[in-house]
């Protein structure tokens, strides 16, 4: 028999806390447009299988969006990176 893992604090803050070291790379001039959309894939997919799946990822599109929304708008590749996550989140989202 298959169990599912919990999710725990960590396992739902490190994906967020992925996106944002990403974002800051982009600001180097570093591609990373790849690496987002898979990192965002593959932890949608994982909170998908959650017990709780509908409020775990609507709180990791959330979490994306606020980071967005905060982030300083001179602060270009980085805003992207977090909007692009953001949108790539809502995109797979399983309502």
């Amino acid at each position: 028999m298959k169990t599912t893992p919990r999710a725990t604090v960590v396992g739902l803050v490190t994906p967020h806390l992925r996106v944002v070291d990403l974002a800051n790379e982009a600001e180097k001039g570093v591609m990373v447009d790849w690496h987002v959309r898979d990192s965002v894939a593959r932890t949608m997919a994982v909170l998908g299988e959650q017990f709780n799946a509908p409020v775990v990822v609507a709180a990791y599109v959330e979490g994306l969006e606020n980071a967005a929304g905060q982030a300083p708008k001179t602060r270009v590749a980085y805003l992207r990176v977090l909007q692009a996550a953001a949108d790539t989140a809502r995109s797979l989202r399983r309502d």
